[in-house]
């Protein structure tokens, strides 16, 4: 996966080494070459400086190629800006924003930008959201507390209880649809093969579900 990182502070070049440990291919992007300082010793990765709004620089950067981006700077303004335009005019497939003024993340979900607060997702999450292939967001609720993802049942759930998948006040089944039709499960409810299940999990019980999903040992 190619992805570009906007913004080298600490978020930023965790994630970007990060991604580039995990084989990824990762270009960083700031206007100041000093914070380029964060990335780890004999980091793969490229870096290019400037500023992410400016199309040459994302260009330069390799965007229309890119699998993903993720704005990670400082401000709200540039990270908005950058991301619409990774979205709306190079058509990059992930876009993550960081944003501090959670008022905006609705907005910014319109466009079909995820946005991350600080205070309510780490770097790791970002990483998660990225290189997961199990799991499809379906939307985020508050800062990204809380996700809907959706999915299909795993073959060691068929037949079994839908509240097998459910810990209280960290993830529930909220809908299923089977054979097209959607229903909302009840006491005594179980899954069938096929099914779409569409759950509500806490950020913090991201891997708990992978694993009882049979995705993580």
């Amino acid at each position: 996966m190619k992805v570009i990182i906007v913004g080298c502070g600490r978020v930023g070049a965790y994630t970007a080494a990060s991604l580039a440990r995990l084989g990824h291919d990762v270009v960083v992007i700031d206007k100041d070459p000093n914070a380029f300082r964060l990335l780890p010793h004999g980091f793969s990765g490229r870096t290019v400086v400037g500023y992410a709004f400016e199309r040459h620089i994302l260009e330069e950067a390799g965007i229309t190629e890119a699998d993903a981006l993720v704005a990670a700077t400082s401000g709200d303004n540039t990270n908005a800006v950058t991301a619409r335009i990774a979205k709306e005019v190079y058509r990059v497939p992930d876009v993550v924003s960081r944003i501090f003024d959670p008022q905006r993340a609705e907005i910014y979900r319109r466009y079909g930008i995820q946005t991350f607060a600080p205070t309510a997702w780490s770097a790791g999450r970002i990483i998660e959201f990225l290189v997961s292939g199990n799991i499809e967001r379906e939307q985020s609720y508050g800062n990204g507390e809380v996700e809907m993802i959706a999915t299909f049942v795993p073959a060691h759930l068929v037949g079994k209880p839908v509240n097998d998948l459910r810990i209280p006040g960290e993830i529930r089944v909220g809908l299923i649809v089977r054979m097209g039709k959607a229903m909302l499960p009840v006491s005594g409810s179980t899954f069938e093969e096929g099914d779409q299940v569409y759950a509500l999990v806490h950020q913090s019980a991201i891997e708990k579900f992978q694993r009882m999903m049979g995705w993580k040992a």
